[in-house]
């Protein structure tokens, strides 16, 4: 069994649109569906959903609260995680833990851990 999608609910369509659109999209993602208040990108037979839905409460996603911390991502080569990283600041996402980087997930990992404007995470692993 696989993982069938992940909806996350997000206060700002657009600029999810900007971070996770584009990131998504350099990984390999493809747009799959779209209506006025979402978006979704496919991956093989995953997918994952962002939704401005009406019924969201508050306007900030708090990734250290009770909930979704991080989504973590397959992102290629080590060379491909630091290729992300460099221009990730231009799609609204800031690296975390960036005295540790890109070992803050171990002295074995080569990651990157990058938030977007909205509070999302996001962990960027390289295959070795």
């Amino acid at each position: 069994m696989s993982l069938h999608h992940v909806e996350v609910w997000v206060p700002d369509l657009a600029a999810t649109e900007r971070s996770w659109g584009w990131l998504l999209t350099e990984l390999g993602w493809v747009e799959h569906q779209r209506w006025e208040a979402g978006v979704s990108w496919r991956h093989g037979t995953a997918y994952v959903v962002f939704e401005s839905s009406p019924d969201l409460v508050g306007d900030r996603h708090e990734r250290r609260a009770p909930g979704l911390n991080h989504l973590a991502l397959h992102a290629g080569s080590p060379a491909d995680v630091d290729g992300l990283v460099a221009a990730a600041g231009e799609h609204g996402w800031r690296l975390l833990f960036a005295d540790r980087h890109p070992h803050a997930g171990g002295p074995d990992t080569h990651a990157a851990y990058l938030e977007d404007e909205q509070g999302y995470e996001v962990e960027l692993v390289a295959t070795r």
